[in-house]
């Protein structure tokens, strides 16, 4: 007789698998959960509203005693007053995708939130080393008990890119820890060179205070003419959108990882990043890439002329990434170590 599958409650954000809302702690949800059922677990869902506080049902009631559940990071800080009622009759394993305390403008209650729920998994898995670090300088976990299990990429086609290097790929929500007005300057600044054309792809609906004034930056700049605001790209739309694109830019002002980095490099595009947070986890081969300091216009803006302006640098930096792509981590070998450490849980 077949042995049951393993069953794993995996309680995530509303809406995490809406192709309008699209983050990379909602890729990474998506992706592990797949892989997990890959893999031979029952992956059983259950969707909180966030905020959490507002919703009308606590998501560990239904439940049952004894458990293991796998609970996204941004439910557990909305919800600590669930997660400790619960925490006692359940197996608790939280995913962590980025410390609330990171952000320059944290929410006061969220940190507070990942002080109390934090201490009461039995694993804590983080997206990078640094955010591992991050969690146990702080106190919130302790190291036997913190796992890392960095985001994957997809096996893609090389980029076909340009012959001239200008076309500049931005991915990620419009919003300040993105830092895509720090890139905007950094445009300004290369002054009337036409050679470039930049596609900032996200969402412009979480901030749209920031987006605005981002935009209407750019277009007092006179930069609106090279620029494409393309909003929330499917992923055959985001596919080809990386499939012309020379370069990758982050001009992160913090990052756990950097799921958009390693999907450049995983198709042989270099990258251009801010040296924050997990980046410089993501950003390897180290020759594949160039970190400058983050809100730094005029660091950015140096890396970008220079990248421009030197085709010898443009093919060292592409062969780099073309070299590396094939060994990248996949999203498997990330499903892989969540298996073990779910396997592994008392």
């Amino acid at each position: 007789m077949t042995a049951p599958a393993p069953i794993v409650w995996f309680v995530v954000p509303e809406g995490f698998d809406d192709p309008d809302r699209v983050s990379g702690g909602n890729v990474y949800d998506r992706r592990v959960g797949a892989e997990l059922s890959g893999l031979g677990w029952d992956v059983r869902t259950v969707a909180a509203g966030i905020p959490v506080v507002t919703a009308t049902t606590n998501p560990f009631e239904r439940i049952p005693d004894g458990a293991l559940v796998l609970v996204d990071g941004l439910v557990a800080v909305e919800a600590p007053a669930a997660l400790e009622g619960a925490a006692g009759r359940l197996r608790v394993v939280v995913l962590v995708h980025m410390a609330a305390g990171a952000f320059a403008d944290a929410d006061p209650l969220r940190i507070e939130g990942e002080r109390r729920t934090l201490p009461l998994a039995g694993r804590v898995i983080v997206a990078s080393e640094w955010l591992r670090d991050e969690l146990e300088d702080r106190g919130l976990s302790t190291p036997e008990r913190l796992v890392v299990a960095t985001p994957g990429s997809d096996e893609a086609a090389p980029a076909a890119g340009t012959p001239t290097g200008g076309s500049i790929l931005c991915v990620g929500v419009v919003a300040p820890h993105k830092g895509q007005d720090t890139l905007i300057d950094a445009l300004a600044a290369l002054g009337p060179d036409p050679s470039w054309t930049c596609t900032f792809a996200g969402s412009v609906e979480a901030d749209h205070g920031f987006a605005a004034r981002v935009a209407a930056c750019a277009d007092q700049a006179g930069l609106s003419a090279r620029i494409t605001w393309a909003g929330v790209l499917n992923a055959l739309e985001l596919d080809d959108a990386y499939s012309r694109a020379d370069v990758l830019i982050a001009p992160s002002r913090t990052e756990s990882y950097g799921i958009a980095v390693g999907d450049a490099l995983r198709r042989g595009i270099p990258v251009i990043a801010s040296r924050v947070g997990g980046i410089a986890e993501s950003a390897h081969p180290e020759d594949a890439a160039i970190l400058v300091p983050p809100q730094d216009p005029r660091a950015l803006g140096e890396a970008l002329r220079q990248w421009i302006e030197d085709p010898a640098l443009r093919a060292r930096m592409s062969a780099a990434a073309r070299r590396a792509a094939p060994i990248r981590k996949r999203w498997s070998d990330t499903a892989r170590t969540i298996d073990f450490t779910l396997r592994g849980m008392p």
